[in-house]
């Protein structure tokens, strides 16, 4: 007789590989915080693809003190293998970016590995922004509930990304796919992309990867995440994982828009990180890098409400005023 399925993959018992294949997903997760329940901002969930059911969930402002709101899409973190818009962490950062930036913020699910392997997360990330080009393009038609970003309050030609961790590397993946002045969106016009703490990767290790593990984190669950995401047979030099490995696209010969990336000092991917922004600086791309002294992964997610992540708002936001035809800055 064969052996029972045992777990050959765990992480951090929210998500288990069986040796027969299987996928365990706990719905008992104990999270330390609870979902904020803000007077300011309203949300609902849509289904924004049918083929793979997939959701997003909406974010606005009750009372926007603007006439037209920015659009920001916030891609939620987690290795490509665990996370969802209705985890309570996520679900508070938005809240925290719709309220305090006045934006309209989309936040989408996207498949998870290892159900559904790269590069299927990056798929559902173009769908998104297929999704939020449909919506503009049904602005001023009576379309029922497909409507419900129409009207004159939303700036169509202000739209940011927002990844965190995994959904840094899908921004960055989308800066690339999409290019300067986004022109196969129109009329969505991305303007910039903030990448938090992207998660990227190498078969070389860097100086932080081998330092000290955070509280939360550490190198095991990191190379975890890369086994169980990456299509079967490939390394960490694949493209989606190290933007400048040898089979990565030259991005020198790729216009981006402006790029702001944000990390902290303490993480494990720092190292990585600043090199990213480095290199794209030294090609000649627009992008700013910002440490935080002494953080950890997921500072600005864990507490969205924290003088930290207060610090980061106001980046974020001289960002998106920096690069939206429509403010001017004094």
């Amino acid at each position: 007789m064969g052996s029972l399925p045992h777990i050959v993959e765990d992480c951090m018992g929210v998500l288990q590989l069986y040796s027969d294949g299987n996928v365990f997903r706990s719905n008992d997760i104990d999270f330390k915080i609870q979902a904020i329940d803000d007077n300011f901002v309203n949300f609902k969930d849509y289904l924004y693809d049918k083929k793979t059911n997939l959701h997003l969930r909406l974010y606005r402002p009750t009372k926007p003190s603007i006439n037209k709101l920015p659009i920001i899409i916030f891609i939620h973190g987690g290795g490509f293998c665990v996370g969802s818009r209705v985890w309570p962490h996520i679900h508070n950062s938005c809240v925290r970016l719709a309220s305090e930036l006045q934006a309209v913020v989309a936040a989408p699910d996207y498949r998870l590995a290892p159900e559904h392997r790269l590069p299927a997360a990056m798929e559902d990330a173009v769908e998104t922004l297929r999704w939020l080009q449909r919506q503009a393009l049904l602005s001023g038609v009576d379309e029922g509930d497909d409507a419900r970003l129409n009207g004159g309050a939303i700036d169509y030609d202000r739209v940011f990304i927002v990844g965190d961790s995994s959904g840094g590397n899908l921004a960055h993946h989308l800066a690339v796919r999409f290019g300067s002045g986004s022109k196969e969106l129109d009329p969505v016009r991305v303007r910039g992309y903030v990448l938090l703490a992207p998660f990227f990767g190498g078969e070389v290790r860097t100086k932080s990867e081998e330092g000290p593990s955070e509280q939360m984190l550490n190198l095991d669950i990191l190379d975890r995440f890369w086994r169980l995401s990456l299509p079967i047979g490939e390394n960490r030099e694949h493209p989606l994982v190290n933007p400048f490995g040898a089979a990565s696209p030259n991005l020198g010969a790729v216009k981006l828009e402006p790029i702001l990336v944000i990390v902290g000092g303490k993480e494990l991917l720092k190292d990585r990180v600043k090199e990213y922004a480095r290199k794209l600086k030294e090609i000649g791309k627009n992008i700013e890098y910002v440490e935080f002294e002494g953080k950890e992964h997921g500072f600005f997610i864990n507490n969205p409400y924290s003088q930290d992540a207060d610090q980061a708002i106001q980046l974020i936001k001289r960002f998106m005023l920096q690069n939206s035809l429509t403010f001017t800055i004094l």
